[in-house]
């Protein structure tokens, strides 16, 4: 009975372990041409000679000798060593020290492990210690990997053949025939092509390239990247892409980038901020959204430029290429020189001229600018006239309530070192103005309503006005202005609107109503590249 109750343990035993248990564990001799005793030895080793065959497990092992150490269930083997294990992974070496019981191999000289799957992968090194419970190869004194495509060198690595991952450390240099890759510590997968990016890490693309990123993935085979921490993009045409996250698709030369962005380009001395953006290298395409800023710093001014979204291209004009700057909703403006605010606005390098579309305001030095759309030059770098069509009207505030007033159909304000000199009306020309006396005291308020009329400053001040001799002009003293007769009908005063300082751009404070009946100009399309 008790020896029945055994059997039955003992067939459950070996119902329940798995195959695997029973695996060969003890490395076998199939062959050798001769086989000698060394006493000497520890372990009594046997001296084999001459086409020496082992195995162990799903292991083949060739050599040209061999000491077994069979007790120990070891062996040194010497002499183009071969280890085949499985039909997908090949070891080569000259000297090999495997223990069978710890199943780790130590090989050196001129060591390479071939791993045949879908893809070929080959790794040559001096000295390599294949730990084939773990299935892991590991080298420490320099080695190198190739699959179909890299070349990738380190002073330290492991490699998985089961995954087909590697790891890398210290002096990591990787041959694209596109690109070198170099770096502390990198991960890469054979099969997938994809490079872990997990420390400093440079990359140069056929000389025209730079990335710098510290954290991230790169795909050899694609030529795609996710750039993580405030990775760096360089282009040799002086474009630079930055920001907390960059997808970058090298082959079609194609950027997205989130999170504190930057695009710049150095020759044109731009740079393109926000929080979400996307550049395309071709034709120098960009746009940013998200808290969107463009500063110019081409100029001896610089320019501040803010919308909801900000676009900037290189396209042909006439023989050349230029740059085009647009940008939509809720766009404000700072130059020293000049401010601005509207809903969109086109700048082109070429002319020089900023154009503002949908109830637009500028401001030059204490002058209140404004018009259906508003179109400011740029010359020798400073501005030099302000232009206004449709609904123009321009203000200076005088002392309390008073205002000096223009309005017509169509304003041109003249600027010679930062100073307004003059303003042009034509066509239904309006002006209020509250002339002085050589001492200061104010004259009264005169009002001209002409065809056309051009007003001088002198400064900062109203010297005198020219007009045609059909206007008709009226001069109120200071105490006899008619109530609600001091106001043009186009008045509005938006001084809450304008931005005094670079920052203040990326503010935005409540729109002032204007009088109704003003139409607004047509801007550019916006696209949706």
């Amino acid at each position: 009975m008790r020896l029945r109750l055994i059997h039955i343990l003992l067939l459950l035993w070996l119902l329940g372990c798995p195959a695997s248990a029973f695996a060969q564990k003890t490395i076998r001799l199939l062959h050798s041409d001769s086989l000698n005793y060394d006493q000497s030895r520890n372990n009594a080793a046997k001296i084999l000679r001459g086409n020496v065959v082992f195995k162990h497990d799903d292991a083949i092992l060739y050599c040209d000798s061999a000491y077994f150490y069979e007790s120990a269930n070891s062996l040194d083997a010497y002499g183009h060593v071969r280890m085949l294990q499985g039909d997908s992974i090949f070891v080569y070496g000259e000297i090999l020290f495997y223990n069978g019981n710890t199943r780790i191999a130590e090989l050196k000289h001129h060591v390479r492990m071939v791993h045949q799957s879908y893809t070929l992968t080959q790794l040559a090194a001096d000295s390599v210690t294949y730990n084939r419970n773990q299935g892991v190869a590991y080298f420490t004194r320099g080695g190198v990997i190739k699959d179909e495509v890299n070349t990738l060198r380190a002073t330290r690595g492991q490699y998985t053949p089961n995954t087909h991952q590697s790891i890398f450390y210290d002096n990591i240099h990787l041959t694209h025939p596109k690109f070198i890759l170099e770096a502390d510590t990198l991960h890469y997968n054979t099969s997938s092509h994809i490079a872990q990016l997990q420390g400093p890490t440079n990359i140069d693309y056929e000389a025209e390239t730079h990335i710098f990123s510290t954290r991230g993935w790169y795909n050899t085979q694609t030529e795609q990247s996710m750039l993580l921490d405030r990775s760096i993009v360089t282009h040799q045409t002086g474009q630079t892409m930055t920001g907390d996250t960059i997808f970058y698709d090298k082959r079609n030369k194609f950027g997205r980038l989130f999170g504190q962005m930057h695009l710049t380009d150095s020759a044109q001395q731009k740079t393109l901020y926000g929080n979400y953006g996307e550049m395309w290298e071709k034709d120098k395409r960009g746009y940013a959204t998200k808290q969107a800023l463009l500063v110019d710093w081409s100029d001896s001014i610089w320019t501040y430029m803010h919308g909801d979204t900000l676009r900037t291209e290189d396209i042909p004009y006439q023989d050349t290429v230029t740059n085009w700057v647009r940008g939509y909703r809720n766009v404000r403006i700072y130059r020293t020189d000049a401010q601005a605010v509207c809903d969109s606005a086109s700048w082109m390098e070429a002319d020089s001229i900023l154009r503002l579309y949908y109830d637009p305001v500028s401001w030059q030095d204490d002058m209140q600018f404004s018009a259906d759309s508003v179109q400011i030059y740029i010359e020798n770098g400073t501005v030099a006239r302000i232009c206004g069509q449709g609904n123009a009207f321009a203000v200076q505030h005088e002392v309390k309530d008073y205002y000096n007033q223009c309005a017509g159909k169509e304003m041109t304000a003249y600027i010679e070192d930062d100073t307004l000199r003059r303003v042009d009306i034509n066509a239904n020309a309006q002006t209020i103005f509250f002339p002085k006396e050589d001492d200061g005291s104010y004259v009264g308020m005169n009002v001209t309503e002409s065809n056309f009329i051009k007003v001088f400053f002198e400064h900062k001040e109203v010297d005198h006005s020219v007009f045609t001799s059909q206007s008709k002009c009226t001069l109120y003293p200071m105490n006899k202005i008619p109530g609600g007769k001091d106001r043009l009908s186009a008045f509005f005063w938006a001084a809450n609107e304008r931005p005094r300082k670079p920052g203040a751009v990326l503010k935005h404070p409540k729109r002032t109503k204007r009088p109704v009946g003003t139409v607004s100009a047509s801007a550019p399309e916006e696209d949706s590249k």
